[in-house]
C-alpha cells in the first residue's frame, strides 16, 4: 500500500469539501502521516487475536440484585416505568400533523 502523493484536493472534493490554500498545506502532511500510520497498522503479526466489536467490554443494563442468567424476559419489564400487555409503554413524542 505505497501512495507516493494523495491529493487532499480531490479528497476533499469527494467529501463535497471546499478547502482553502493554507487548509490544504495544513492537511497534506496530516492525510499522509494517517495513511502511513495506516499502512505500518497492516503490518502487524494478528494471528491469534479475537476480533472485537469493542475496545472494552459491554454488558447490558440490568439491575445488580438479579443474576442476569437467570433473567425470564418478563422480568426486564420489573425495571419498566409503565408497561401494558407485556411491552414497555413510552410516552408519545410525535404530535399530529
Amino acid at each position: 500500500m505505497s501512495h507516493s502523493h494523495i491529493d487532499v484536493r480531490y479528497v476533499a472534493n469527494l467529501a463535497r469539501l471546499e478547502l482553502s490554500d493554507e487548509e490544504v498545506a495544513i492537511f497534506q502532511p496530516q492525510l499522509e502521516a494517517i495513511l502511513k500510520h495506516a499502512e505500518a497498522l497492516s503490518g502487524l503479526d494478528v494471528t491469534g487475536i479475537e476480533p472485537t466489536a469493542h475496545a472494552a467490554p459491554v454488558f447490558d443494563r440490568m439491575r445488580a440484585d438479579i443474576p442476569h442468567e437467570s433473567l425470564p424476559s418478563s422480568a426486564v419489564l420489573q425495571n419498566a416505568p409503565d408497561q401494558a400487555q407485556g411491552q414497555i409503554r413510552v410516552p408519545k413524542v410525535v404530535t399530529d400533523a
